[in-house]
């Protein structure tokens, strides 16, 4: 039997962390694939649909300048509504924290067929990360608390997740496999090496380059204020270091960023960089400082230390591993823990060699194979049993 899957993104890390496994179904004859595209960040999600070579079937384009979240929402829910009623798949693909998933997957169980009695399973991909504080980030780990109990394969990156989604009242169908990012960091790296990218044409005498990034809404205001200032005393300290930032298209983020820090020598505001771009300039830079989740997992495969620019995180695998700090948006703490970063060098090394929890590159192969109904046992978390001789199992035969 041929499984018909409808995988759905709309924003860029969706597209990145789903790629993985939208080029392996196209191949796999147990799976029909189709894709939607909710456009919710149009031309970024399209840089890495292009990167991929992901075409959608569907497109629903429900931006508008302005729009609040509960618009955004309304459309994306009709949007999908109209792609279920015209393509009932047996399985909904959503990943991870998006408005997008949330609202696929909601779509997904309106669509019971009470005269069949068939349901549109939802299968949740990168399940059950937590930072326990509804407003951090926002509107992320609400939207990620909604899909948990619409879903049918909860696929989760790490134990620590499995275990957020059992103390929730998730008892079920929780599988262990490792995050699909590491997947596309993988198979990214192999096509760009080649290429001789070079992410920083702009800087002369390429020495050590610290890489930001940062668009969260719960930073807004004060927190881009004290980070815009952390960055200038850097900049000021370390002359010969270079900061680049990839500034985010957010009039709330491009706006503060461009009025405070234009003009420093050695702070360069860049456009937000394509995928295969900003790969080449995590592995070229020395630290990454960062309110991006996906970076927690990716930069540690790299060798990269990531500081954290949040009070609060839904990794907590990269601290417990030591492959991240979290500084949040407090200037000294940040100027403190790179001046430490770029002077002693045992602790940088420690960061640096730590070993990344989210996986190994296999993750996109166990989740299809689950999905298949092909060797579910090795990565299932169970809740009366001893999840961590599980893990170790699926860990040794992947």
């Amino acid at each position: 039997m041929t499984l018909k899957v409808l995988v759905t993104v709309g924003t860029r890390p969706e597209a990145i962390k789903m790629a993985p496994l939208i080029l392996a179904m196209q191949k796999d004859p147990r799976f029909k694939c189709l894709v939607c595209s909710t456009g919710q960040h149009k031309e970024m999600l399209q840089q890495v649909m292009d990167w991929f070579g992901i075409r959608a079937d569907y497109t629903l384009d429900v931006m508008q300048p302005g729009q609040p979240l509960a618009k955004l929402s309304g459309r994306i829910l009709s949007g999908m509504e109209d792609v279920f009623s015209h393509h009932r798949p047996d399985i909904a693909m959503v990943h991870g924290d998006t408005t997008t998933a949330f609202l696929a997957a909601l779509a997904a169980f309106y669509n019971y067929d009470f005269y069949q009695k068939s349901k549109i399973k939802v299968a949740h991909i990168e399940a059950g990360l937590r930072t326990g504080n509804m407003l951090s980030p926002y509107p992320e780990e609400g939207n990620r608390r909604l899909i948990a109990p619409l879903a049918d394969f909860h696929f989760a990156p790490t134990l620590t997740a499995a275990h957020c989604l059992n103390a929730e009242g998730v008892y079920k169908d929780i599988f262990i496999t490792g995050n699909t990012v590491i997947d596309a960091l993988y198979e990214t790296q192999k096509r760009i090496e080649p290429l001789n990218i070079d992410p920083f044409p702009f800087i002369e005498n390429k020495q050590k380059v610290i890489l930001v990034t940062g668009h969260r809404r719960e930073n807004y205001g004060e927190g881009f204020s004290n980070l815009c200032q952390a960055l200038k005393d850097i900049a000021d300290k370390y002359n010969d270091v270079d900061i680049v930032y990839p500034v985010h298209l957010n009039p709330n983020v491009k706006g503060p960023v461009n009025d405070t820090l234009k003009g420093y020598h050695n702070i360069h505001l860049v456009d937000p960089m394509d995928y295969p771009t900003f790969i080449a300039a995590m592995c070229q830079s020395h630290i990454i400082l960062t309110d991006s989740g996906g970076l927690q997992e990716e930069a540690p495969s790299l060798g990269k230390p990531v500081l954290v620019l949040r009070d609060t995180t839904e990794r907590p695998e990269a601290l417990k591993a030591g492959t991240v700090k979290m500084v949040g948006t407090n200037p000294t703490l940040i100027l403190n823990t790179v001046s430490k970063l770029m002077e002693d060098p045992d602790y940088y090394k420690k960061m640096a060699s730590a070993v990344n929890p989210y996986g190994d590159g296999q993750a996109t192969r166990r989740i299809l194979n689950i999905l298949a109904g092909e060797h579910p046992a090795e990565n299932t978390f169970a809740a009366q049993g001893n999840a961590a001789v599980l893990m170790q199992k699926h860990s040794s035969t992947a």
